[in-house]
């Protein structure tokens, strides 16, 4: 897939987003190293700490589903009004980093640029076994 394409299915994946707090709605797309799609949408809690990230739903969605290598993962923010608010936190960054993720594409709204990173980039000195 182009990253276009990625981005646009993160978008659309953030309108399914559940923000009822934040009003942030991210959305991600995991593409397996078997070419697997999987989505997933930021998931809000009234206590904090058990809400979900977008890029942390789709991977542990992948995950679950029995995929073990993720090449790509794309991230839109669509509320956000520049990529620089749209990167994905240490802790999602972290998770994808279990599944030997090479390439990841953060965009913002339509229209917004597309960045690519690789893992390295994005968490380097990373813990791994």
């Amino acid at each position: 897939m182009t990253p276009e394409e990625l981005a646009a299915l993160a978008r659309k994946a953030a309108e399914n987003a559940y923000v009822p707090y934040s009003n942030f709605r991210v959305g991600a797309v995991v593409v397996a190293a078997d070419g697997t799609v999987v989505t997933g949408a930021n998931i809000e809690n009234a206590s904090y700490p058990a809400s979900s990230c977008a890029e942390a739903t789709a991977v542990n969605t992948a995950a679950a589903q029995g995929i073990r290598k993720i090449d790509t993962v794309a991230v839109a923010c669509i509320d956000a009004g520049t990529v620089d608010l749209a990167y994905p936190c240490g802790r999602c960054r972290q998770i994808m980093a279990e599944f030997d993720t090479e390439t990841i594409y953060v965009t913002a709204g339509e229209g917004t640029e597309i960045r690519r990173h690789t893992l390295d980039e994005l968490l380097p000195h990373r813990f791994e076994l």
